[in-house]
């Protein structure tokens, strides 16, 4: 039986992370969508020393990424072509973490050899705790926005809003003890970002002129294919349609750019209703959940 072999890269830049996820895009198997990685590896500064990514390459074409974080968590995407590169995978993150418990991640719709390689390597699926689902929208006939009387609902104009950005999404979501660390200059170079448009990263601004709900979209254009990446009100303005509002904007500008579907991830868990419940009212329907997988010391 002939031997295939792959080529691994440590360090594996934005970009090719992104140009992989975009050539292997599926409406209904893609965890990842290449515009969320640039939110994912750039709202937190500094951080950059503690991540382990690689990439891996089949005839000089990347094949898979994958991606750790302390002090045992992996995430990656793979080309369905090459199942059995999912073993290499998973002995590189193991060499990474010794003695660390481990969590995988993967997509209830991915192909089955995914987690098929898991169980070969000790993990088992978790069926408690938190998860998050996987929701799509068709964007045809989406309504038109509004927000109550006093409230502005408009684009972001560029960097000069980038404390404002970073100011309503710490708002959004710092716990109690637990502060968001995204801060201007970590949201200035998200928008320095490839494929980042100002025109699809929409505010909510108070009577004041306080920033109060946001949501940013990412698109693909090749694929015709949006994420929203990330979506958050200030706690004092919630339970007023803001966040819907902005989600309705940023979606019908995402049309207007040619994407015709648009995807968002959200927990799933009983526990963590209202972001669901808030994409589902605009019309946001459930199709694929996370699996995650895990292995003890």
């Amino acid at each position: 039986m002939a031997t295939t072999h792959y080529r691994r890269r440590d360090s594996a830049g934005l970009r090719a992370m992104q140009g992989l996820t975009q050539r292997l895009w599926s409406p209904d198997t893609s965890r990842w969508h290449m515009g969320e990685l640039v939110w994912h590896r750039l709202q937190h500064l500094g951080r950059e020393h503690e991540w382990h990514i690689s990439l891996w390459e089949h005839g000089g074409r990347p094949v898979a990424w994958a991606w750790a974080q302390p002090p045992g968590r992996l995430d990656l995407h793979l080309d369905p072509a090459h199942p059995g590169l999912m073993d290499e995978i998973l002995r590189w993150f193991n060499e990474l973490t010794p003695g660390a418990a481990r969590v995988v991640t993967v997509l209830d719709t991915e192909p089955a050899a995914l987690q098929d390689s898991l169980l070969r390597h000790g993990y088992r699926e978790r069926t408690t705790g938190p998860f998050f689902i996987h929701l799509r929208h068709d964007l045809d006939d989406l309504p038109e926005p509004s927000v109550p009387e006093g409230y502005t609902l408009r684009p972001v104009r560029g960097e000069e809003d980038a404390e404002a950005r970073a100011a309503v999404h710490r708002a959004a979501f710092s716990l109690p003890g637990e502060p968001s660390r995204v801060v201007t200059e970590s949201y200035r170079r998200i928008m320095r970002a490839w494929p980042y448009r100002p025109e699809l990263d929409w505010l909510v601004e108070a009577p004041d002129g306080t920033p109060a709900a946001f949501c940013l979209v990412w698109a693909d254009d090749l694929n015709r294919a949006a994420v929203l990446e990330p979506v958050g009100t200030d706690p004092g303005h919630r339970r007023l349609g803001l966040a819907s509002a902005a989600i309705l904007a940023a979606l019908r500008a995402a049309r207007r750019l040619g994407a015709t579907q648009a995807r968002v991830a959200a927990r799933g868990d009983a526990g963590h209703p209202s972001a669901r419940a808030t994409y589902m009212s605009v019309g946001f329907q459930p199709y694929a959940r996370n699996l995650p997988f895990t292995r003890e010391r």
